[in-house]
Order: C-alpha cells, then structure tokens, then sequence
C-alpha cells in the first residue's frame, strides 16, 4: 500500500515517520525503548496480549482517510467478556490508570473501512497514524481494528464533505475544559489525581460551537476538529467529557508525552503548528475558524497561520483567562509576544476578538465578516 502522507512538523508526533527512512535514536529514546523491552517480556510473561485503543480519525469524501490508534498490552479477556463502555453518570477511575499502559511496538493491525482490509504496523511509540486512499460519503462512519486474540474495536471517521467551507479548530485545556494550573501542574494532576468526570466545561463554548456550526456538524458540511498537547492516553477520557457537555463530535490531534528520537520530551507548539499546516494541507477547500485561550501559545502559534494564509482563515477567538488564573499560566514575555501576535494577524486582514467565555465570544461573531459570509449570512 502506499505509505501515509507526511506530516509537515518540526517534529514528528505520535504517528509513522514521515516516510520510510529510519530516524536515528538518540539515548532518551533508546533508553524508553530498553525499560519497555523489559516491562513487555514480563507483562507478556504474565499472559497479557495486545488489543486495540482506537480514535477517532477524519478524512476527505471520495478520496482518502486519516486513521488513529494505538496497541497496548493488557490482561487476557475471559471467555464472553466485553469491556463495557462507560456511561456519563458511572463512576470514572482516576486519571493515573490511564497512564499506566505499555505500548506495542511494530506489530501488525488489521483496519477494515469501506468495505477496504488494510495491514497496517505499529511504530516504536505503539501508534497507527495513516492515511488511507479509501472514497467514503460525507459525515460520520465507522472504521475497525483489530489484532490477533481479540474482538474488532471501532471508532467514528468523520469525512468532510467535498463542498464543504468552514472547519473549526479548537483547543481543549482553558478553552473547552477548566484547568486553571499551569500546564505541567495540571498535566500532573489531572493523569495521577483528577477523576475524569470532576473536570468542568467553560461556560457558553459549547454553545459558541453549536452556533458556528450550525446543523452541518454531523452531515461533513461543516467540521471540527480538537487540538491539544495532551497525551493520546486521555482521548477516550476527553471523548466521554466532550459528549457529556454538548461539544461537536470531531476527532481528535493529540500527542505523546514519551521522549523523540533525540530529546526527552516533545515540543507542543511544533505539534500544533504541524498539525494545523497538515489539515490546510488536507482539506484546502476549508477556512478556518481557530479557538484556543491566551494562557500559553495559541495566541502566536494561531497569528503565525494567519500571517501565512490569511485567505485560510476567517478569524481567531481566545478566551482570556481570569486575573487569577493568566498569572500561573503567563512567562515572562507572552504578554508582549501575545500582542505583536495579535497585531501581526490583523496586519493581514484576520481578525482576532477575546472574550472571558463562549457566551462573550459568541456575541462578538459578528466581528468576523468572511465568518458570516461562511455561514450564508447568519450573524
């Protein structure tokens, strides 16, 4: 099969290499490699076997698909046994036991969509990131995986239609989900403390999404997409919490919090830029509406896209942090770099309008001309 397209990133993220060179380990790799080498030989010893954690994917209507899963080693099923799935109002376990997982390098999964069997591997971090040339109608669809001893696992592909003209990028942490802590405080937290259904949605921005994005959310008219530097362990957590609130169905661009080939841990801002310049890439009839908030970098990482293709981008919204909460999320010189940013997209035309919530920012779509245009002139 054709190998999956190349992600134009800085640095490469959870998915296949960009192509079929191998990239040269350096030690902090090698030494990941080397403590799960031995923790696999004795989980394995143990009877435990692979199985599927499946996410959802997206894709282009009669062309091509982006699929998403990682293998994992877990304890044998016993006979006639499903993992039953979890309910918004069933107890949720702690966020650690989502970490606690040992990943599968190099081994074969089979994905079936379409009506197309396709053999994919795993790479060296236990990930599936491929894009496939499969034609599917616009909106949601299914997509299966499976390996060796266990059941098929779905997830929802989401495909855009060919018509389509407005995508919406959202960020998750302090934009769709209450963090206040700084990003390594909250990382910590919420993966060793939190309980998943304690975490807190921010007001009106589910429904800010449900008036950019109309009716069309589910049919491929219109689509969204989420963001974020947190690590592929909690997609299924965020998944459940995104559905409880209200938010849009969309997949999901996460990354993984292991070292790369040469450094101990990943950039989160060459994620996102990678991933934003790989969907205008993807799906170069959508403009795009960017949400995120001004703790950290979407103010800059957004105004670099903006500055790069203004004709691509109909407007970015941020959510400004309480008084409070800016101080623990805010380094010395983000404010200055925040607002040469801001200035730097309105320079091209792109408007960028803040609000403290989504009902805030939702009064102020009419700020966003090409936005409106976008939407058949609904304000």
């Amino acid at each position: 099969m054709t190998p999956p397209a190349p992600t134009p990133s800085e640095e490469p993220g959870p998915g296949p290499a960009a192509d079929d060179r191998p990239t040269p380990l350096g030690w902090p790799a090698r030494a990941e490699d080397a403590v799960d080498a031995v923790l696999g030989r004795a989980l394995r010893g143990r009877g435990w076997t692979e199985r599927v954690l499946p996410a959802p994917g997206y894709g282009l209507e009669g062309a091509w698909v982006r699929v998403f899963a990682r293998v994992l080693l877990a304890p044998p099923p016993e006979e006639g046994d499903r993992e039953p799935a979890r309910s918004a109002e069933e107890p949720a376990p702690r966020g650690w036991r989502r970490f606690t997982v040992q990943s599968v390098s190099d081994t074969e999964v089979t994905v079936d969509v379409g009506g197309r069997t396709v053999l994919l591997r795993t790479n060296r971090e236990g990930y599936v990131d491929a894009r496939l040339d499969v034609p599917l109608p616009p909106g949601p669809t299914e997509v299966s995986f499976s390996v060796p001893g266990r059941p098929p696992v779905s997830a929802t592909l989401h495909v855009v239609a060919a018509d389509a003209r407005l995508g919406l990028v959202s960020d998750l942490d302090d934009t769709v989900i209450v963090t206040v802590l700084p990003r390594r405080l909250q990382a910590l937290r919420n993966a060793f403390l939190s309980r998943e259904d304690s975490r807190r949605p921010v007001p009106g921005m589910s429904r800010l999404y449900e008036e950019v994005l109309g009716e069309e959310t589910g049919t491929g008219e219109a689509f969204c997409v989420y963001l974020s530097t947190g690590a592929w362990n909690v997609a299924p957590a965020i998944e459940r919490f995104l559905r409880r609130h209200g938010y849009p169905a969309g997949p999901m661009l996460l990354t993984d919090w292991g070292p790369t080939a040469g450094r101990w841990f990943r950039s989160g801002v060459a994620h996102k830029r990678g991933e934003l310049r790989r969907l205008l890439s993807d799906l170069p009839h959508l403009t795009w509406l960017l949400v995120g908030d001004d703790g950290q970098h979407d103010p800059e990482t957004y105004a670099d896209l903006a500055v790069e293709h203004p004709d691509r981008v109909a407007g970015v919204l941020l959510r400004d942090l309480p008084a409070t909460e800016a101080a623990t999320r805010s380094l010395p010189g983000h404010v200055h770099a925040r607002r040469r940013a801001t200035a730097a997209a309105r320079a091209v035309g792109v408007p960028v309008v803040h609000g403290a919530d989504g009902d805030v920012l939702r009064r102020r779509l009419p700020e966003l001309p090409r936005l409106r245009r976008l939407r058949g002139g609904r304000a």
